[in-house]
């Protein structure tokens, strides 16, 4: 079931220039220093997040226990990109977080304005052992936990078997020093940034994940960044959702 929120429009007033500047949908190393970011509109939508988080947590968060050990490290590093150390941390907007090691989705969850997805190797395939997920674009993470790659997408036509190979080659092959970055490209009907869809409603209507015919007056772009945590050898896939007026 999806959450339906009334929601406030929270749009950027420009992409950033590698959003334009960045060829689609190609990879890239990610430049040091520049994994997590905060844009001008980093109070809105943290204050969602940190709503989503309070009062819809299962439609956002989940967890598998094979996860526990790469959660944990993921908790480490992005506390120690944003600075936060003690038992809370002050945001730049001003809300004191609670560090709690014990709920470590949740805490990173509202340190960064990027969603995050651990993926663990499996004998064939990555799969997706949990995260936070506060901005999806028409998919639930509810229903895709636990699901290899191929799974993950199954709803997405173009996702064929070249691209699965492609894509687990990546995953296989992305070194804890060397992230890559990639964007994609979304002609949006909608402002929503929480914007999930059930796979059962595309079965339904015949029609994939994807944004149905119409006027599209708004330019959802994600960036994606794909990394691999040292220790635990997990990939970690986190997003950051821009939304503008097309």
């Amino acid at each position: 079931m999806s959450t339906t929120l009334s929601e406030t429009p929270i749009l950027h007033d420009t992409m950033p220039e590698d959003a334009i500047a960045h060829p689609l949908p190609g990879t890239r190393p990610l430049a040091p220093g520049d994994w997590l970011r905060r844009d001008e509109r980093y109070a809105e939508q943290m204050a969602l997040r940190d709503r989503l988080i309070r009062e819809h947590r299962a439609a956002v968060i989940a967890t598998r226990p094979e996860g526990a050990a790469a959660f944990a490290e993921l908790y480490d590093i992005v506390l120690a990109e944003v600075g936060a150390t003690g038992d809370s941390f002050t945001r730049p907007d001003g809300v004191i977080v609670p560090l709690d090691p014990a709920d470590p989705v949740a805490t990173i969850g509202r340190l960064a304005q990027e969603d995050f997805l651990v993926h663990l190797r499996g004998p064939d395939e990555h799969w997706l052992a949990g995260g936070v997920l506060c901005f999806p674009s028409r998919w639930m993470l509810a229903e895709k936990i636990g699901r290899p790659l191929t799974g993950i997408h199954i709803s997405v036509p173009q996702y064929d078997d070249n691209i699965a190979r492609r894509v687990q080659r990546l995953f296989d092959g992305v070194q804890p020093d060397r992230p890559i970055v990639r964007w994609n490209n979304l002609p949006y009907r909608t402002a929503d940034l929480h914007n999930p869809q059930s796979e059962a409603i595309s079965k339904q209507t015949h029609a994939p994940a994807t944004e149905a015919e119409g006027p599209r007056p708004f330019l959802r772009r994600e960036r994606q960044a794909i990394r691999k945590l040292p220790e635990t050898g997990a990939v970690v896939f986190s997003i950051h959702t821009y939304l503008t007026r097309a």
